[in-house]
């Protein structure tokens, strides 16, 4: 046995040495010409990359050639708990909590929903004479929709064009069978739309007749992610005008970023004006919100929602380790083939979950989430609403969550069994719910990514005068922080603290080139209150 583990190192080692050369004879050869010098780093690291990878590096088993598991690659938040939960406990009741004084004013810079300026208006004039009617097809949950009907608004206004109201494709994950009219109010998105695009709910006689009334007859144009402004103008246009009407199908990220202003403007109206939620949803929401804030006394009706992904699918399409040993993997790898299919198996394919713990990719769980909040000045007597999914081995993970925080509501305490029955086995609906307690949150949290906080975040800042009040955790500090059991309280604080007072200043972004306006509205769809004045 030891001969064979020699024999293996001997060959590592080997590798290493001819990666090593390979790395240095390359940038060797870049710094000798002048012409490609500013792609050395560029070069250096990327072979460095590979040099490491040369290693064998593993950290999912702990261990880099034998040695000690790598700082931040093991789940060890347990025995950290396990050191603080006295000292927290110790200062339970304090008279500081961070919810009285987590946003500055000083350092705000005030924002004022602008979009109507950013597109003409056409006030009482009628819109010109369509090109033709577009079809889209929304699929995903209820954000990924959500993106798709913006940006079909924002396409028809481009190409002035009828939009029909977009058909909803029942996912395979999300499973939920609602159309456009069972998550958002139809009415009011027409109504609130009306002077800059055309929208119907259904084509008309004439056109569906010359389709054999077969929807699918229509020709489904397929359009590249992320496609331009001049793409619809010279590929889709003259198709509209041939055929009266297009579709496309799917419809997601089909319309790049960085467009000109009356295009971004038409998706800040559908965005923040014009999609509300239907009325059976926004009136449950309402009684959760107000529930909250009445639960919330002791904040003064202020509270902390938190959005976290720790359902059992995203942990096992995280790769991820936790404490649950081999019962653990067992399910993760019955999870990952149910749900992908053999995307995890394949050739090639290897999980390295020590790796993807220190790049900060692994979901948080509950226990870190209230650590880390603890660990900020989030005292127990804070309220705190969970927006979830079922979480994986729930009563063992909300356990430790629930008891730092004894105020903790999720959607199933805040709404009787009888008010959630019509929303039960539509996932779409129950993430309106969530999103609608959260966007009226004090402080909002996001611990993993994906659409539900990306819009969220834009929705907030649109409320609260550009300002996201959203604590974006830096994982890969935390994954380090995490895995020293032998941390000081007053250490750990400081550095939750700083990690605080970052989101707080990031919580003004402007949109930066490329990136998204549901996420960062200002300057497209905000103006800053100064600038309002002098336009008005």
């Amino acid at each position: 046995m030891p001969h064979g583990h020699s024999r293996l190192g001997g060959g590592r080692g080997a590798k290493k040495s001819l990666v090593e050369k390979l790395v240095l004879m390359v940038v060797s050869a870049v710094f000798r010409r002048r012409g490609v010098l500013l792609f050395a780093p560029v070069l250096y690291i990327t072979g460095m990359v590979l040099y490491m990878g040369s290693f064998g590096f593993d950290a999912g088993l702990g261990r880099n050639a034998g040695g000690p598991a790598p700082p931040g690659s093991v789940y060890r938040s347990p025995q950290v708990f396990e050191k603080l939960w006295p000292l927290m406990e110790n200062e339970r009741n304090s008279s500081f909590n961070a919810l009285t004084m987590a946003w500055s004013p000083t350092l705000h810079q005030s924002w004022t929903p602008c979009a109507s300026m950013t597109i003409s208006q056409t006030g009482s004039k009628e819109l010109p004479e369509s090109n033709g009617f577009l079809i889209i097809e929304a699929n995903g949950g209820l954000n990924q929709q959500r993106l798709s009907i913006c940006d079909a608004v924002a396409v028809a206004g481009l190409l002035n064009a009828t939009l029909v109201i977009p058909i909803f494709h029942l996912n395979s994950v999300w499973q939920d069978s609602s159309n456009f009219s069972d998550i958002f109010d139809e009415d009011f998105f027409i109504d609130s739309l009306k002077n800059n695009v055309k929208i119907v709910r259904e084509l008309p006689e004439d056109v569906l007749q010359r389709f054999d009334y077969n929807i699918s007859s229509i020709v489904n144009l397929r359009v590249k992610a992320w496609s331009s402004r001049n793409h619809y103008l010279e590929k889709v246009l003259p198709r509209m005008k041939e055929l009266r009407a297009v579709r496309i199908a799917p419809f997601s990220n089909r319309l790049a970023n960085a467009v000109p202003s009356p295009v971004q403007g038409h998706r800040c109206l559908a965005n923040f004006e014009a999609l509300r939620f239907a009325e059976p949803i926004r009136v449950l929401a309402e009684r959760m919100v107000q529930r909250m804030i009445k639960r919330s006394s002791e904040g003064g009706g202020r509270y902390v929602s938190v959005h976290l992904r720790f359902e059992k699918d995203m942990v096992a399409f995280s790769c991820c380790k936790y404490d649950g040993g081999e019962e653990e993997k067992r399910e993760m790898d019955i999870a990952r083939e149910k749900g992908w299919r053999g995307k995890f198996r394949r050739k090639g394919r290897v999980i390295k979950p020590g790796a993807n713990r220190m790049d900060g990719k692994c979901p948080l769980t509950p226990l870190e989430v209230g650590m880390m909040l603890r660990g900020m000045g989030f005292d127990n007597t804070t309220s705190v609403y969970v927006a979830a999914g079922k979480i994986y081995k729930e009563e063992k993970f909300m356990a430790p969550l629930k008891l730092m925080f004894p105020y903790l509501q999720t959607k199933d305490t805040l709404a009787n069994p009888e008010e959630l029955a019509p929303f039960k086995g539509f996932s779409s609906r129950l993430a309106a719910l969530d999103y609608s307690v959260c966007l009226h949150s004090e402080v909002f949290v996001t611990t993993q990514g994906g659409n539900f906080p990306h819009f969220l975040i834009g929705h907030r800042r649109y409320l609260f005068g550009g300002h996201a009040k959203t604590i974006r955790p830096d994982k890969r500090k935390l994954a380090l922080l995490f895995d020293n059991p032998k941390i000081r309280w007053e250490n750990f604080k400081r550095q939750m603290q700083d990690m605080l007072h970052r989101s707080h200043v990031k919580g003004s972004e402007l949109r930066k080139p490329g990136g998204s306006l549901y996420t960062f509205p200002m300057p497209d769809c905000m103006c800053k209150q100064n600038k309002m004045r002098h336009k008005q």
